[in-house]
C-alpha cells in the first residue's frame, strides 16, 4: 500500500540519507502500480530540491516528465534557480512549441513565447544550444500585435552579445516595417536609448584612458548619427501611418512638407504618393495631389511640366466627378494667374471643331451618362459638373463675348444643372447688356427648372426687376406674374410677395385692389406672420381711405388672431374710438375683450379699462366694469385645465400625488381634496384683488350711492358743470327736488252717465 511507502521515504527523508533515501524512493515507484505514482512524486521532488545536487535532480525531473509532461513549467523555474539556462531555455521553447500544452499556471502562449525572448536575449553567454535569431524572428511573424517588443528582445540579444552593429542593424530594419504607432515608439525609444548609452561608454573610455584622434573621431560619428536618429523620428513615424494606410492623402501632404528644402524628395513623395493612392480607396481628396504636385512645379516656374502633371491627373478615375472638376478648375486657375488667359479659355471651352470624346473639360463624351451613374468613368460624366461650368461662365463674363457667354449660359440651362444663383446671374448679365427681354425670359426658364422654395429668389428679383423696368405700363401682365408667383407659393415666403404686389398696386393701379391683396395676405401669411400683416393692412387702409376704414380690419384681426395679440390689437382699436369720440363703441369694444383677459394675468389690461371709465364713464359703467371682471374670473376660476396648472404651479416641489396637496387627509376622496384646492385658490385670488382708495366693491355693501356719485365725479376733472340752477347752496341732491303742482277739478260733463250724483 503507498502508505507505508509514504511514511519510509518520509521517515527516511528526515534522517538526510539522501543516497538510501533516493533508492528508496525508486523502490517504491517500482513496487507501486503507476496509478499510484502521483502520491510519491510530490515528496520525491521535495526530497531533491532540499539538497544541493543538481545533477540528481536534473535526472528526477527528467523522469518525472515522462509521466507528467504538464509539469515542465516546475522543471523550468528549477532550471533557473540553479543557473542552468541553457536547459531551461530548450524546454521553454519545447513548451512553446506544443500546441497541446496546457500551462498549470494559467499563462498563455504570447507569454510563454516573452519569457523564452527575455531569457535567450538576456543571457547569451549562457544559452548556446539555440538560434536566437531564428526563434524570435519566427515570433514576429507569429505575434503581430506585439512586434515591438520582439524587436526589442532580438536587439538587446545582440548588444549583450556585444554585435553593436548588428543591434543598430535590428533597429533599422525595426522602425522600417513595424506597423503602429505603439510598437514604433517601442522600439524607438529603446533604439535612442542605446545610442545614447553608447556614447555614454564612448565618452567615459575616453576619459580614463584618455583621448585619441581614431577615438575622436568615433565619438563624432556617434553624436553625429544621433542627432540624425532625432532628426528622422517624424518621417519614420510618418511612414508608420502610411504603411498602415498606404491611401491616406493627409499623411501624404505632411510627408512632403518633412521634405521642405528638398526638392528632389518632394518630387520622389508626390510621385511615389500618385503611383501608391488609390482614389477608390483613399482617405481624404486624392485629386489635391494632382494639384499640389502641378503647383510645386509652378512655384518653380516650371509651367510645362505642370501642365503635364494636370493633363495626366484628368486621366485619373477618381472616384467622385467633382475631384476631375476640381483639376480641370485648378488647371486653368494656373493659367489665369499666369496671364494665359487663351489657354484658360481653350481648357475650359467647347469649340465648334470639338468631336465628342475630345479631352476638353466641358466636351460632350462619346456616350451620354448621368451624373450620378458610378458605373460610368468620371471622364464622361464632368461635362455636367456645374464647377467647371460655372468657371467657364465666368471667364467668358471676362474674356468672352456676349455670344459666348450667353452660349455658356443656354448650354448651363439646357443641361438642367443650373442653380437659382445661375439663373439669376444670367438674367443680370443679360441686363447690364441692355438686353431686358431675354433677362425676362432667362427667369422664366429657372422658374420652369425649379420648385418652390428653391423658386422663391428667382421670383423676389424677377418681380422686382419687372416692376423697376415697367412700372405701371404693363399692369396687367405685372398682376400675371404675381397671380403665377402666388400660385402654390408656400406661406413662410408669401409675405414678400404680397407685399410687393400691394405696392405695384398703391403706385399704379387701383386701392381697392391694393386693399384686396392685403385681405388676400392676412389670410396666406404663417400665423407668426398675421399680426405684422394686419398691421400694415391697418396703416396702408388709414393713409389711403381714413382711419374710420379700418373698423372691418381691426374687427377681423381680432376675430382671427390668437388671444396675445388679438388683446393688444383691442386695444388699438379703442384707443382710436376714443380718439374718434366714440365712448360707447370702445367701450363695448373693451367689453369684448374683456372675455379673453383672465385678470390674474393680464393686469395691464383691465388697468386700462378702469382708466378709460374713470376718464369716459360714471357710476353704472364703473360697476358693469366691475360686474363683467367677476364674471370673466369666476369663468377662468372654473376651468380645469387652468386650476390644475396653477396647483402644479404652486406645489412644483411635491411628488404629483393628491396626498401631498392636503396632508393628513389621504383617507378623503381624490375628487373632493381636488375641490377643495380649488374652492381655497378662488379665495385667494377673491382676497388678492386690489382695492380702491375709494373702496369700489364688487357687490353693494356699505359704500353709499352718494359715495359711488362722488368718485365718478372727482375722476372726471374735464365734466361740465351745469348744475347753477341749484339751489343757493350749490349743494347737489342725490335725489331730484319735489316739484309744487297745481289741483284743478275736473268737469262733470267728462264722465258723462258715468257718475253718480
Amino acid at each position: 500500500m503507498p502508505r507505508i511507502w509514504l511514511d519510509y521515504c518520509q521517515f527516511l527523508t528526515e534522517q538526510c540519507r539522501v543516497t538510501r533515501t533516493r533508492r528508496t524512493f525508486d523502490r517504491a515507484l517500482r513496487a507501486l502500480p503507476i496509478t499510484q505514482h502521483h502520491r510519491i512524486w510530490p515528496l520525491y521532488l521535495a526530497f531533491v530540491r532540499r539538497h544541493p545536487l543538481p545533477e540528481t535532480a536534473v535526472r528526477v525531473y527528467r523522469r518525472y516528465l515522462k509521466l507528467s509532461p504538464e509539469g515542465a513549467e516546475e522543471y523550468i523555474e528549477y532550471l533557473r534557480s540553479i543557473d542552468r539556462l541553457d536547459e531551461a531555455a530548450l524546454r521553454l521553447a519545447a513548451v512553446v512549441n506544443d500546441d497541446k500544452f496546457v500551462s498549470k499556471e494559467g499563462k498563455s502562449n504570447y507569454q510563454l513565447w516573452h519569457e523564452l525572448c527575455d531569457l535567450i536575449s538576456q543571457n547569451p553567454d549562457k544559452v548556446k544550444s539555440l538560434n536566437v535569431g531564428a526563434i524570435i524572428r519566427g515570433g514576429l511573424t507569429r505575434f503581430t500585435d506585439q512586434l515591438g517588443k520582439l524587436w526589442c528582445s532580438l536587439a538587446d540579444y545582440y548588444i549583450r552579445s556585444g554585435h553593436f552593429e548588428k543591434a543598430r542593424d535590428v533597429y533599422e530594419e525595426a522602425v522600417q516595417t513595424v506597423m503602429t504607432v505603439r510598437d514604433f515608439s517601442q522600439v524607438f525609444d529603446s533604439y535612442a536609448q542605446f545610442e545614447e548609452s553608447m556614447i555614454a561608454a564612448k565618452m567615459e573610455t575616453a576619459s580614463e584612458l584618455g583621448k585619441e584622434d581614431d577615438d575622436e573621431v568615433e565619438l563624432e560619428l556617434r553624436l553625429a548619427r544621433f542627432e540624425r536618429l532625432m532628426l528622422r523620428r517624424p518621417l519614420l513615424l510618418n511612414s508608420v501611418l502610411l504603411r498602415q494606410n498606404p491611401h491616406n492623402v493627409h499623411e501624404w501632404h505632411k510627408r512632403v512638407q518633412l521634405h521642405a528644402g528638398n526638392p528632389q524628395q518632394i518630387i520622389n513623395t508626390y510621385t511615389e504618393a500618385v503611383r501608391t493612392v488609390d482614389p477608390a480607396k483613399a482617405t481624404g481628396k486624392p485629386h489635391t495631389l494632382w494639384v499640389a504636385f502641378a503647383k510645386f512645379y509652378e512655384d518653380n516656374g516650371q509651367l510645362e511640366d505642370a501642365r503635364t502633371i494636370f493633363a495626366k491627373g484628368t486621366q485619373v478615375n477618381f472616384k467622385q466627378v467633382d475631384d476631375l472638376a476640381s483639376v480641370w478648375c485648378e488647371a486653368g486657375e494656373m493659367e489665369l494667374r499666369h496671364h494665359n488667359y487663351d489657354q484658360a479659355l481653350r481648357l475650359l471651352r467647347v469649340c465648334d471643331h470639338c468631336l465628342p470624346g475630345c479631352g476638353r473639360a466641358t466636351a460632350m463624351p462619346a456616350r451620354k451618362a448621368e451624373y450620378f451613374d458610378s458605373s460610368e468613368p468620371v471622364q464622361n460624366r464632368v461635362y455636367k459638373s456645374l464647377k467647371v461650368w460655372s468657371m467657364l461662365a465666368d471667364l467668358e463674363e471676362s474674356l468672352g463675348t456676349f455670344k459666348s457667354t450667353k452660349a455658356v449660359y443656354d448650354r448651363i440651362l439646357d443641361l438642367r444643372i443650373a442653380t437659382p444663383q445661375i439663373v439669376i446671374n444670367y438674367a443680370l448679365f443679360l441686363e447690364e447688356h441692355k438686353y431686358f427681354e431675354e433677362s425676362f425670359k432667362a427667369y422664366e426658364r429657372g422658374i420652369a427648372l425649379f420648385r418652390w422654395p428653391n423658386v422663391a429668389d428667382i421670383w423676389h428679383t424677377y418681380l422686382t426687376k419687372f416692376i423697376a423696368r415697367y412700372g405701371g405700363t404693363k399692369l396687367e401682365r405685372a398682376r400675371d406674374l404675381f397671380e403665377q408667383a402666388l400660385d402654390g407659393c408656400p406661406q413662410k415666403y408669401a409675405k414678400t410677395i404680397y407685399l410687393l404686389y400691394a405696392g405695384l398696386e398703391e403706385q399704379h393701379g387701383l386701392a381697392r385692389h391694393a386693399m384686396a391683396v392685403y385681405e388676400r395676405a392676412t389670410r396666406a401669411v404663417p400665423p407668426a406672420e398675421q399680426y405684422d400683416m394686419f398691421n400694415i393692412y391697418i396703416k396702408r387702409a388709414a393713409e389711403i381711405y381714413g382711419v374710420t376704414h379700418t373698423r372691418p380690419i381691426y374687427e377681423k384681426a381680432i376675430e382671427v388672431l390668437s388671444d396675445e395679440p388679438a388683446r393688444d390689437m383691442c386695444l388699438r382699436f379703442a384707443d382710436m374710438e376714443c380718439r374718434l369720440g366714440e365712448i360707447d363703441r370702445a367701450r363695448a369694444i373693451y367689453s369684448y375683450c374683456s372675455q379673453i383677459c383672465d385678470p390674474r394675468t393680464t393686469g395691464p389690461f383691465w388697468q386700462t379699462w378702469k382708466a378709460f371709465e374713470l376718464r369716459h364713464g360714471n357710476e353704472d359703467t364703473i360697476r358693469e366694469m366691475l360686474r363683467i371682471r367677476r364674471s370673466v374670473q369666476a369663468t377662468y376660476n372654473t376651468q380645469v385645465n387652468f386650476m390644475a396648472s396653477q396647483m402644479l404651479k404652486v406645489y412644483s416641489s411635491a411628488t404629483g400625488t393628491v396626498s401631498d396637496l392636503a396632508p393628513g387627509q389621504s383617507g378623503m376622496d381624490d375628487m373632493k381634496l381636488l375641490e377643495q384646492r380649488a374652492e381655497q385658490l378662488a379665495a385667494e385670488a377673491e382676497r388678492d384683488q386690489p382695492r380702491t382708495k375709494d373702496q369700489i366693491l364688487f357687490v353693494r355693501g356699505k359704500a353709499s350711492r352718494a359715495e359711488l356719485a362722488q368718485l365718478s365725479r372727482q375722476a372726471n376733472p374735464d365734466e361740465i358743470d351745469i348744475d347753477d340752477d341749484l339751489g343757493d347752496d350749490g349743494a347737489d341732491d342725490d335725489e331730484p327736488d319735489e316739484v309744487p303742482l297745481e289741483q284743478q277739478s275736473v268737469p262733470s260733463a267728462v264722465f258723462g252717465g258715468l257718475k253718480d250724483d
